[in-house]
């Protein structure tokens, strides 16, 4: 990456700021999903994921992985346990955006750093610096503020974050591309998907056949909705830093959070203003400490170089994965291929 041109990186950041909206803006697609329940539109996106993504690889003519996969039947497991958790997740979120929970759904996506990091505390023994510790604790206050609020947990956010979390988790274990890695997902999700739809059919309560060929194409291009930030992303990831990748994601949960105030006019009393302010302040000193990170392992590289009489890259992928790895969670999906899968 750190001989990436500026034109490359221009189009990385092109790419990642149409990832990074489409996702933000994808709560507009799923209301026109109805009179489709949750599970409904759940199982046609699993489907057409599937359909679309076997085409591309069929283009690409990328196959190797998948035997390679079959043959090692832990990893086989383990995107086994990242389909159900982002089964979860995925089914979660689009209920959350019908159901008028736009921006409980954001909150989720906000505080999924935050849990990222205390899982990688918790089950991969990582140890944090004392800004990390503030942020988690600020972070675990505004949970504390919105459940007074909201008099309940904010049960929606919390899944969101943990199964994202968890499949980034699992994600980083399994290490497959962006494409081969929904592939596989899809693949074990499609014969229970496809299997309800039928079910539905049977009972005469499946809609795409029902209300018109408009509503089958846009159930359809749940595929597409699903695959094409993917896409994007991928195109970023190799061409922009990690770090910058890590800034870009907040895009997301904030064109959710505004589409939920602006569009969907769902309410904001003053105790989940002081909740949402709670988690900005955590992000804001974890993002602020993953850049003094960045800048100051640029420095040691630079002058590490320069005893060596090396030219050291500027800004490039050495100082940026440095950051990334001192702080979990703080730039970026665990496994920046995503959608990844985001919502």
């Amino acid at each position: 990456m750190a001989g990436t041109s500026r034109g490359e990186q221009r189009i990385g950041l092109l790419n990642g700021f149409a990832a990074y909206g489409m996702w933000g803006l994808v709560p507009l697609f799923w209301p026109l999903l109805k009179p489709a329940g949750a599970v409904e539109i759940l199982a046609h996106r699993m489907v057409w994921s599937l359909a679309l993504v076997a085409v591309a690889l069929l283009c690409i003519r990328r196959w190797a992985w998948a035997g390679e996969l079959l043959r090692q039947p832990r990893k086989l497991a383990l995107i086994t346990v990242a389909a159900a958790v982002i089964t979860v997740n995925w089914g979660v979120y689009i209920w959350a955006v019908n159901s008028g929970h736009v921006v409980e759904a954001s909150l989720g996506y906000f505080i999924n750093p935050l849990v990222t990091i205390a899982m990688g505390v918790l089950l991969l023994k990582e140890r944090l610096r004392p800004l990390q510790w503030v942020a988690v604790g600020v972070g675990f206050a505004a949970v504390v503020v919105l459940t007074v609020g909201y008099g309940r947990p904010p049960w929606i956010s919390l899944v969101l974050a943990f199964s994202f979390a968890t499949y980034g988790l699992v994600k980083k274990k399994v290490n497959l591309g962006g494409v081969e890695s929904l592939a596989a997902e899809t693949a074990i999700q499609f014969l229970p998907a496809l299997g309800y739809l039928l079910w539905l059919s049977a009972q005469g309560d499946s809609t795409f056949a029902s209300e018109g060929p408009g509503h089958a194409a846009l159930l359809a291009a749940t595929g597409l909705v699903t695959a094409l930030p993917l896409v994007c992303f991928g195109a970023a990831a190799i061409r922009v830093p990690l770090s910058t990748l890590g800034l870009l994601q907040y895009l997301a949960p904030v064109f959710q959070f505004l589409l939920g105030i602006l569009y969907f006019h769902e309410a904001m009393p003053p105790e989940r203003w002081a909740g949402f302010a709670l988690v900005w302040l955590a992000l804001a000193l974890l993002t602020w400490n993953a850049l003094r990170t960045a800048h100051r392992s640029a420095r040691a590289l630079r002058a590490e170089a320069h005893r060596i009489g090396a030219t050291p890259p500027k800004g490039g992928a050495g100082a940026a994965r440095t950051a990334h790895d001192a702080a979990p969670g703080a730039s970026g999906p665990a496994e920046p291929e995503p959608l990844d899968t985001r919502p």
